[in-house]
């Protein structure tokens, strides 16, 4: 039998960066896999869906050329290009893992893991082979996928999930889209770009829900200026699909509706791999389709441990690895800090992009925080303008007392990758006017943080 220092069940975001990290300290480790290096994130979900956006943001640019002066005639979307590229790009990046494990001298056991008493994993193949490895500690990083829901069940043609909505052989001419949250809006841009008429249903009041309010309402705008109907506060009562296509039947609040569509992506959320990985018999407790751990993500179970999406928290591909590395640190007998989840960045890759972080302004006020908000639009920016990005704005919120930085929430071009000016900030304590005097480069996209501190202390400049 195999014996290591730490068995990792997964190589997602969080195994394989687990792992990685586990042999830079020293430990000797074994990762198990039962599909593609790299998870979800790397094959079905981070990586290939920022390639079918990037082609989607570019064929618009081209839609947009003589915006900027160019001339541009018969531009056209291959839908199949579009889908090879993006499954080209993710390949790659799964090649890229294989390296990282041969470099970093980490055994990879190709098979479903499933974890037994004695710190063992039984390992079958897919060839049917069955084997043990046994390890000092069980790390299960097995993730999740896409959430069902019962009265509109996935069947892979006509209702489908994300994965298939990488790899559709035909571009759809309509789609429903159920959920609003992250995938469901990326994908609504996708398809809407190319040219698929794309209607949005939400259960909650707002699309991307889980935003700052002002920014929600801002991607309901734009969408809307491309063409993306938006039915919120309602929901997809049952999907008919012996016909050609869809037809839907959605509650509203103005009463029963009824939606036809060539294909119904549900985008309705995503539950967690736990089930059949052996947790009942290791007797690893659980609550609410999730694995419970302490702050160094061990289980009730000494030697078994958890990260990512099969935990508490925000399921993202960043938390997972922080996760993983916390995790690993601490069994090498290092004192790492354990993870503030109140200082994780969240980003959406459509257009125009979100990025947050922190505390919106409803909850701010509801834990009773006297506020300072600042917004600034990037209409007022000359780079956004120069580039041709004008939409969108930069809101920040302080607390009014001590000027601590409760939370950052911005919409634009490129916003996913100004956030962490706001995480670092507040992961060093900086208060508002720290912000507000710290010289940003003129012009970019970046100084409208700047300016919105200083429209929260009503110093702003070009408003």
């Amino acid at each position: 039998m195999a014996q290591y220092d730490v068995v990792i069940l997964g190589s997602g975001p969080g195994g394989y960066v687990t792992a990685i990290r586990a042999s830079q300290l020293g430990l000797k480790v074994a990762v198990i896999e039962k599909e593609n290096l790299g998870g979800v994130c790397l094959n079905w979900g981070c990586i290939p869906t920022k390639a079918l956006l990037k082609s989607a943001q570019v064929f618009q640019y081209i839609q947009h050329a003589a915006d900027y002066g160019i001339k541009v005639e018969n531009a056209d979307a291959d839908f199949n290009a579009v889908i090879a590229r993006s499954r080209g790009v993710a390949e790659g990046m799964s090649k890229g893992v294989q390296f990282l494990m041969k470099k970093n001298k980490i055994d990879v056991i190709e098979g479903f893991g499933t974890v037994k008493p004695g710190k063992k994993v039984e390992v079958k193949a897919k060839d049917g082979s069955v084997s043990t490895v046994e390890g000092k500690h069980i790390i299960i990083a097995t993730g999740a996928r896409a959430r069902q829901l019962p009265n509109v069940p996935i069947d892979g043609e006509k209702v489908i999930d994300y994965r298939k909505a990488m790899v559709l052989d035909k571009q759809p001419k309509s789609m429903i889209v159920i959920g609003s949250g992250a995938i469901g809006v990326e994908f609504a841009y996708v398809y809407a770009s190319m040219g698929t008429k794309v209607t949005i249903v939400e259960f909650m009041p707002n699309i991307v829900p889980v935003e700052d309010e002002d920014i929600s309402k801002e991607l309901a705008k734009q969408y809307k200026k491309m063409g993306i109907d938006v039915h919120t506060n309602s929901s997809v009562e049952k999907v008919d699909t012996s016909g050609k296509g869809c037809v839907a039947t959605v509650k509203t609040p103005k009463g029963e509706i009824t939606l036809e569509a060539d294909i119904v992506l549900s985008a309705a959320g995503i539950q967690a791999n736990i089930e059949g990985i052996g947790l009942e018999d290791v007797g690893i407790a659980t609550d609410k389709g999730k694995i419970l751990v302490d702050k160094y993500y061990q289980t009730n179970v000494p030697g078994y441990y958890a990260i990512g999406d099969v935990v508490p928290g925000q399921a993202l591909a960043h938390v997972a690895s922080a996760e993983g590395i916390i995790c690993v640190e601490k069994i090498a007998g290092h004192h790492p800090q354990p993870l503030n989840y109140g200082n994780i960045p969240g980003c959406t890759y459509c257009t125009p992009e979100i990025a947050s972080v922190g505390l919106t302004e409803k909850a701010a006020k509801e834990k009773g925080y006297e506020i300072k908000v600042g917004k600034f639009p990037f209409s007022a920016s000359g780079k956004a303008k120069a580039a041709g990005a004008p939409e969108g704005f930069v809101k920040v919120i302080f607390d009014a007392k001590y000027g601590e930085w409760l939370g950052c929430h911005m919409i634009g071009a490129n916003v996913t990758e100004m956030i962490a000016e706001a995480v670092v900030a507040r992961n060093l304590e900086t208060t508002g006017m720290e912000i507000v005097k710290s010289v940003h480069p003129h012009p970019t996209m970046s100084e409208a943080i700047m300016e919105a501190a200083a429209a929260a202390y009503g110093e702003v400049i070009h408003l």
